[in-house]
């Protein structure tokens, strides 16, 4: 008896899973993801905070070549290095700017904080979560490929 019930529990679990993984928000994330490398991603969420997205001003990429990343602030100019780990673990060096006098000069002190405290990710479709120990601080929307 213990053993027809282990394979119906163990047959039920089969069946959740796969449902599981045919729901229609699992297809929608497969295909609208982007990868982390090489996508450029436009800031919509710092701190809890909204973000009207902005051509030219608060966008991240990851490129492959030395481990980079580049960005945008408010009015400057980022970059630095990146590390991949294990479980999306992501850590991203100290950022060099420019040093352009910024109207936004606070947020931008806050985007850069953002960054430089990641030290996970995760990825829900075309969005780009930074974490840090578990405190969302960013999310970033990935913008169209050119050929788009």
């Amino acid at each position: 008896m213990k053993h027809l019930l282990f394979k119906s529990g163990l047959a039920a679990l089969l069946v959740l899973f796969t449902a599981a993984g045919c729901c229609p928000c699992r297809s929608y994330q497969r295909r609208t993801q982007r990868p982390l490398v090489g996508t450029e991603w436009q800031l919509i969420q710092l701190g809890g905070r909204h973000f009207q997205p902005e051509e030219g001003r608060y966008t991240l990429c990851f490129l492959e070549e030395e481990r980079r990343v580049a960005g945008v602030g408010a009015c400057n100019q980022l970059t630095g290095s990146y590390t991949l780990g294990e479980r999306r673990a992501l850590s991203i060096s100290p950022l060099a700017s420019t040093r352009m006098a910024c109207p936004d000069g606070a947020d931008e002190a806050a985007f850069a904080e953002a960054i430089e405290s990641t030290t996970h990710y995760e990825m829900d479709g075309p969005m780009l979560l930074l974490l840090s120990n578990g405190d969302l601080k960013a999310v970033f929307q990935a913008k169209p490929a050119k050929s788009e």
